[in-house]
């Protein structure tokens, strides 16, 4: 089986705050070996983009915003980065690809888990291919409550089987806290708050 990582718009101009530990849990899951092919999409925010039109946001339309994040760049091979314009989920070339390929199944990593990666995954959903969503290798760049709430979506839309984790989370629902802060006990993988006084 075909196994394909599809890793989407992890870019400069969506890391923040909320979703900078993706691209290092991507790189570590990549290390791992466990993929035939590494695939990236990349948004591009082009002069006629809706985005500009409706919503006034001019952002990621070019680098180094649209630059895929430097902890992933030298992963890219020629010919496995896609340009996306808009919200658009899987651009034709890559929808074509996959349909080639025909894998049974699609892993999907990435920014923003309410936007791109849900109509990314859904997308793959409608090629027949089912798409698998690693949960703690995703994030959205407003934060916990639109990564749940596009992990929410995903469940009802692909099903909640295919929303997995791997481990790399260091037992946070949302981005760890820095070292100085984070707690002092850990039990089964969940973090303890330090005691008070």
């Amino acid at each position: 089986m075909n196994r394909i990582l599809l890793v989407v718009d992890v870019q400069n101009g969506f890391v923040n705050g909320y979703t900078d530990t993706i691209p290092r849990r991507i790189r570590t899951l990549i290390e791992r070996g466990r993929f035939d092919e590494v695939l990236f999409t990349c948004f591009v925010n082009t002069p006629e983009s809706p985005y500009r039109r409706i919503l006034a946001w001019h952002a990621c339309a070019e680098p180094p915003e649209t630059d895929i994040a430097p902890e992933l760049a030298d992963l890219v091979r020629p010919g496995c980065a896609y340009t996306k314009p808009g919200f658009t989920g899987i651009p034709d070339d890559l929808a074509a690809r996959l349909r080639e390929e025909a894998p049974e199944e699609v892993i999907v990593v990435g920014i923003d888990t309410d936007m791109c990666v849900l109509k990314v995954a859904m997308d793959v959903f409608d090629l027949g291919i089912t798409p698998v969503v690693l949960v703690d290798c995703c994030a959205s760049t407003g934060g916990l409550q639109a990564h749940l709430a596009g992990l929410a979506t995903l469940a009802r839309n692909i099903g909640a089987d295919q929303l997995r984790t791997t481990g790399l989370d260091e037992g946070y629902l949302g981005r760890p806290p820095d070292e100085d802060e984070k707690p002092e006990a850990v039990i089964d993988g969940a973090a303890l708050p330090a005691r008070a006084g």
